[in-house]
């Protein structure tokens, strides 16, 4: 009942929402209970838009942005730490009125009462954004400034430090040249929220098998009774989603224990790979698009889509993936400018296709491509304006090839080796204890 007025009469012309209990036993890492968890929530999907809630949007950290600030501190030696705030979402304030029924166990079946909420609760539509708009006011309070690239950067920066905070939900990275500049956040955010440093390091898991046959061809027509559900078909999507955050092989197919590795020798200079597979979609003869975008040797971006219409050549299946990365590319060099990263220009785009770079270099107007002149003057302008530079490539040395379509065992492993990715189960058995590469103990 934290955080919620005592019960009271509902005015007639308001609507109360419903609740109810959410119980959770949490483990220790040898399997022995650690505590027994009870968590009061709203019943959000019975709250009435206009009446209980207006703005339900709160922004999330990119993960491209969480990647790219790991890359910098690991080239540049920073400290890095990771909190996490407990029972975030109850420090939000309502800007509504929002009343809710009495919980279970609290309530008889005649009593009219309802709880008014003075503070946000797990499970209310607005509950993110609220949480999100009293932690980003506090830092603004603090001296942070917010990044244009990345609403859930905040960085503050003097003449001998600069200090970079990124939110996730609850979860707080801060990473900065200079610790006792973390340990002022770090006070400042205990004063205001209970908060507790989270460790770092590899989960155990097990090893699963190679990735897709390189023959296979996946149909909308294919019967499997896990489509027949749609909760556990997006139950399933959502899981492996979140796997490839760190394993951007998932993204097409699977592999045996591989985890990305963000390497400290990096000189913070931009480079990709974009290709496609034409008309690769049984269904539609839609192509796949797929690029790689890496901070020297460091991989940080990375796409597999499918794109919205089909494409009628080959140039014009490769060229979609030129504009796509080209607008990543855009990006990536505000955000690194929010970082105090300046970027030297141009940066660098491979590609495996003659015509797409043809396409890119010269203005002239082609009939067969008239219909995609927005993707190609995109391209073009970017390209006279120095940002990128397009360079033609060998098919084999194309490391976006593994994004658009199953590959060999040869060729598939190759190209996650040139990834960065590596083998973290051989790591933890020569007793790596799971860090990969830390310059000093207290990093």
């Amino acid at each position: 009942m934290t955080k919620i007025d005592s019960a009271t009469q509902a005015p007639s012309s308001c609507s109360s929402s419903g609740c109810k209990w959410v119980y959770r036993v949490k483990f220790k890492a040898d399997g022995s209970v650690e505590r027994y968890k009870a968590r009061l929530v709203a019943k959000g999907y019975t709250q009435q838009e206009g009446l209980d809630f207006f703005d339900t949007y709160s922004p999330v950290a990119k993960m491209t942005t969480v990647r790219v600030l790991l890359v910098i501190v690991a080239a540049k030696q920073w400290y890095l730490h990771q909190l996490d705030v407990n029972n975030a979402f109850l420090h939000g304030d309502l800007n509504e009125k929002v009343y809710m029924q009495l919980p279970p166990g609290f309530s008889t079946p005649n009593d009219p009462r309802v709880c008014k909420l003075k503070k946000s609760l797990y499970g209310l539509r607005q509950a993110l954004r609220q949480w999100y708009s009293k932690l980003s006011s506090s830092l603004l309070k603090f001296g942070f400034s917010q990044a244009k690239s990345d609403l859930s950067l905040f960085i503050r920066q003097t003449s001998t430090s600069f200090i970079a905070l990124l939110i996730y939900v609850d979860v707080v990275i801060i990473a900065s040249n200079d610790l006792k500049e973390i340990d002022a956040v770090k006070k400042f955010l205990h004063e205001s929220f209970t908060i507790k440093d989270l460790d770092s390091g590899f989960s155990s898991s097990k090893p699963l098998g190679f990735p897709m046959e390189s023959s296979l061809k996946l149909t909308a027509n294919d019967s499997s009774p896990l489509l027949s559900d749609p909760t556990s078909y997006r139950s399933l999507i959502g899981r492996l989603l979140y796997l490839t955050i760190t394993k951007p092989d998932l993204a097409y197919a699977a592999t045996t224990g591989q985890g990305l590795f963000l390497k400290a020798s990096s000189d913070l200079h931009l480079k990709a790979y974009s290709d496609n597979d034409w008309g690769g979609c049984i269904d539609t003869r839609r192509s796949v698009t797929g690029f790689t975008v890496f901070i020297r040797d460091s991989l940080i971006s990375w796409k597999s889509k499918k794109q919205p219409i089909v494409s009628k050549s080959s140039a014009e299946a490769e060229y979609r993936p030129l504009a796509t990365t080209t607008c990543e590319f855009q990006w990536l060099v505000y955000l690194l400018a929010d970082l105090n990263v300046k970027h030297p220009q141009p940066t660098l785009l491979y590609t495996d296709s003659k015509p797409a770079s043809e396409i890119a270099s010269n203005p002239v107007h082609r009939e067969r491509t008239k219909h995609i002149q927005l993707d190609c003057h995109l391209v073009r302008e970017k390209l006279q304006e120095g940002l990128i530079k397009i360079i033609h490539i060998p098919s084999k040395h194309q490391l976006a090839d593994i994004l658009t379509k199953p590959l060999g065992c040869l060729n598939f492993h190759h190209l996650i080796s040139k990834m960065g990715m590596i083998n973290i189960h051989s790591h933890l058995k020569r007793g790596g204890g799971g860090v990969l590469e830390y310059p000093k103990s207290d990093r």
